[in-house]
């Protein structure tokens, strides 16, 4: 095989890579909360607006990215690999009505912990601007605000 055959399969491998590790880091400007594990949804599906949360709002990716120990991912910027929320809060529901458990172990479920996430982050928002449910500005805090089927 000639230097330039060689050279143009290289070329050819790299740009294949590149565009196969570019492609799979790009981050949709609604993302659809929907999660194959959970086989019926009793509420609507969350349309998550990152663009929205990113851009319009500043919020910097480690606020809603952590580590294990749950600090945020403050390096992460758009277009990172990051793994999906139950990578790691592995049980796909929420914990069991009634039930006292340490936040660690509430967190194990994957429905609490997105919901710790995102409540948690609206509530404060509300209580900084001293905003209440209905006022203009203020960020849904209720089960169907959310889940109504609107972009969050």
């Amino acid at each position: 095989m000639h230097l330039k055959g060689k050279i143009l399969i290289v070329a050819s491998i790299v740009l294949f890579i590149t565009a196969s590790i570019f492609a799979g880091t790009q981050v949709p400007d609604v993302i659809k909360m929907e999660n194959k594990a959970y086989p019926k949804h009793e509420k609507g599906i969350v349309n998550f607006t990152h663009k929205k949360h990113a851009e319009d709002y500043k919020i910097g990716c480690g606020e809603c990215h952590h580590d294990e120990a749950g600090k945020p991912l403050t390096s992460l910027k758009a277009g990172d690999n990051v793994k999906s929320c139950i990578e790691c809060h592995k049980n796909p529901s929420m914990k069991p009505k009634g039930s006292k458990l340490e936040d660690k172990e509430r967190r194990a479920y994957h429905a609490e912990a997105i919901h710790d996430n995102c409540k948690v982050c609206h509530q404060q928002h509300n209580k900084k601007n001293n905003l209440k449910t209905g006022d203009k500005g203020a960020t849904p805090t209720t089960c169907n605000a959310c889940h109504g089927g609107g972009a969050q």
